[in-house]
């Protein structure tokens, strides 16, 4: 299963209400994940342009993408950002097609 990156930064609302009643959001980001048949690889809170990270697997882009929404239209974030991780094999696979592309820049 394909494996994806997200930041995310909550809103001062949340954290308000988080500083009033600590939550261990884990437990929640496992149920979301898990309701589409994906997994919960890690989640860390950091200093920095965003408040945390999640590692995800997910079946599919469609699955993901259907759980970033849900979080996203929660009102509970300010930012949320998915990056689609790949496998060291994955780009050695991809970096063997790039050699078949035809590409041209523009003006070329």
């Amino acid at each position: 299963m394909p494996l994806y990156l997200s930041k995310f930064s909550y809103t001062p609302e949340t954290w308000a209400k988080l500083i009033a009643n600590p939550e261990d959001r884990r437990e929640a980001a496992r149920s979301y994940i898990e309701s589409v048949g994906g997994k919960l690889h890690g989640f860390w809170y950091a200093f920095g342009t965003h408040d945390g990270y999640n590692v995800w697997e997910a079946p599919d882009n469609v699955s993901m993408a259907a759980v970033a929404m849900a979080i996203g239209g929660g009102g509970a974030l300010s930012s949320f950002e998915t990056t689609v991780l790949l496998t060291v094999e994955e780009t050695m696979d991809a970096l063997r097609k790039a050699e078949q592309v035809q590409y041209r820049p523009p003006g070329a």
